[in-house]
């Protein structure tokens, strides 16, 4: 299967496909506009077809319909997709959202309240390392400038969040402290620890946080040069019922997703059971799908339509029969990889889809800040829908090595 029939399945599966008398009315997967098919013809006016003259993902998306509305008498079937819909709690997402400012801050400031000062021989005195943590994280999570952010930092003060209203300055010269990169990275697996016992599922991939840098290169094959804004691309690995985020990595612009998958998984399985791995065919490797597999997980990465029959015994060979001959079924475990489209798009509708800082450390502390901000909003609605109790353990690991 190749990328545009599994497109046009896709558009099948989730789009309301209409008959307009002798041609079909397919919606764009982008969400603007829609295309006409005519599939006596075999002919649709998107810009794929026009240039290829083949079948594009519309024309199939539209045959899947006419299939399933096909009875095998040859009569027309008229069926309607109905829209699915989940309940909402609401009373537990209105305490919820009423409380999510108090609740985070609680949360945020038991976390950081673990981790130990460094011991400081020499020059003036540091500030609490667990202060300007908390200060980073609750500065990204009001998205206020450092100025405007010093009247929280009072108020911190004077609730005992922090010892000492730090200097706006200080804000930011922490953020783009290379130290508190592993410490930020540790916090935010820390936060996602009372999701335990709800998370077995998993979902993977990555998306970019635009900066405000642009960078240009001569384009050969338009033969002009080119410019376009940097980003920094952020790696996770998210369970899939509760959105919750429980490994991440950040990389530059150019990275690979494959690389990252590894690690995601390695500090997930720590911590986690793993049932399912969902991942888009940018992480379809042998490696991959093996190290699923060592983690007592089943990986669902679709594979590209060149791949090559296997033989043996192995996880490729295993997930490429499963994928070839219970294609629905593989797809419908597939299909729990939109959860970790939902989590970037959550956290950039509530924290911002770009950085601010100007420092190559200060935009991965930044970002990891994000996912900080948006576990700990996660873990406050689990209270209130499910019930739990989050105990948090920070600084047993990265935080007692910071310290020694």
């Amino acid at each position: 299967m190749d990328t545009r029939e599994d497109r046009g399945m896709q558009i099948a599966e989730v789009s309301q496909i209409v008959r307009d008398g002798t041609e079909w009315v397919v919606p764009s997967q982008s969400g603007h506009g829609a295309y006409r098919v005519n599939l006596e013809a075999q002919t649709c006016n998107c810009p794929d077809h026009e240039v290829r003259h083949t079948h594009c993902k519309h024309i199939i998306a539209a045959e899947i319909v006419f299939k399933r509305e096909t009875a095998p008498d040859g009569t027309v079937v008229e069926t309607r997709a109905a829209r699915i819909t989940y309940a909402q709690d609401w009373p537990a997402y209105n305490a919820a959202q009423t409380e999510e400012r108090d609740r985070v801050t609680a949360l945020l400031g038991e976390l950081c309240a673990s981790i130990p000062q460094p011991i400081q021989t020499a020059g003036r005195p540091r500030l609490p390392l667990s202060d300007m943590l908390f200060a980073a994280v609750m500065k990204v999570y009001t998205g206020f400038s450092s100025r405007r952010f010093a009247s929280d930092m009072r108020e911190a003060c004077r609730s005992g969040r922090i010892a000492k209203a730090p200097h706006f300055n200080s804000v930011s010269n922490y953020m783009a402290d290379p130290d508190i990169t592993p410490l930020l990275r540790e916090l935010v697996t820390t936060s996602s620890l009372p999701m335990r016992v709800i998370e077995t599922d998993f979902a993977v991939d990555s998306s970019g946080f635009g900066t405000s840098r642009f960078v240009r290169w001569f384009n050969k094959k338009y033969g002009r040069e080119i410019d376009n804004r940097e980003w920094v691309k952020v790696h996770l690995m998210c369970g899939v019922q509760t959105h919750i985020v429980t490994s991440v990595e950040v990389s530059g612009w150019t990275a690979h997703d494959t690389a990252y998958f590894a690690p995601l998984l390695a500090t997930t399985a720590e911590h986690f059971r793993i049932g399912d791995v969902s991942a888009d065919k940018a992480y379809l490797s042998r490696r991959n799908l093996a190290l699923v597999e060592q983690a007592g997980g089943v990986p669902f990465v679709p594979f590209k339509s060149n791949t090559v029959v296997p033989q043996g015994d192995s996880a490729w060979t295993r997930m490429y029969h499963y994928f070839a001959y219970n294609r629905e079924t593989f797809l419908e475990h597939y299909h729990q990889r939109s959860n970790v489209e939902t989590v970037f798009s959550m956290i950039k509708a509530k924290f911002g889809d770009s950085v601010r800082s100007k420092s190559d450390t200060g935009m991965v502390n930044e970002s990891l800040a994000k996912v900080l901000c948006h576990n700990l909003c996660v873990v406050n609605q689990a209270i209130h829908e499910f019930g739990i109790d989050p105990t948090f353990c920070a600084g047993s690991a990265v935080a007692q090595k910071q310290a020694v």
